[in-house]
């Protein structure tokens, strides 16, 4: 099995790459993405590393011809599990297919970790399998787009939130 692979830098911190990753979804840049539910999350006492699930409903634009042969609605389920390690600033989205599973499994990693040279940034990668690579990197990109937005839109109320504390305390 073939595997694409994409990375990017973002010119932001890790912390703001991960605390920004939260509100990528709804999104106008990505209206396929219906729903996304945590389903379970927890913090391991002894590392820090907070794990959550989550169930994401994707709404896939397929013919409803091959859709209705192989007994499909257009809306898609996918399972993600987010790992978040603040001490080596690595936050890993693992995601896995649920809907036709049986007939076709697709997975997916994307991982933030800190630039090792420039702290203000933060490196961005994403593995596919290349099954349907051309529909996922236009998504990929989409995604990668419209999560820029939601960076820029994030810093911007974060430095107003700041501005606004450092008002009301003069």
């Amino acid at each position: 099995m073939r595997l694409f692979k994409t990375v990017h830098d973002f010119d932001y911190s890790w912390h703001t790459v991960s605390a920004a990753q939260w509100q990528k979804y709804p999104n106008p840049d990505c209206p396929h993405v219906q729903h996304v539910d945590v389903l379970d999350s927890s913090v391991d006492p002894e590392t820090g590393v907070l794990r959550i699930e989550r169930l994401i409903s994707v709404n896939q634009k397929a013919p409803a011809l091959i859709l209705r042969a192989i007994g499909a609605s257009s809306t898609q389920y996918v399972r993600e599990v987010a790992i978040i390690d603040p001490k080596t600033k690595t936050m890993t989205l693992s995601s896995k297919n649920l809907t036709l599973s049986n007939i076709l499994s697709c997975e997916e990693s994307i991982t933030y970790t800190q630039h090792p040279t420039i702290p203000e940034k933060t490196l961005f990668s994403h593995m596919i399998e290349d099954w349907s690579v051309q529909r996922f990197q236009q998504n990929a990109l989409l995604g990668r787009e419209a999560f820029s937005k939601v960076l820029e839109r994030f810093v911007v109320l974060a430095e107003a939130k700041e501005e606004a504390a450092t008002n009301a305390s003069k």
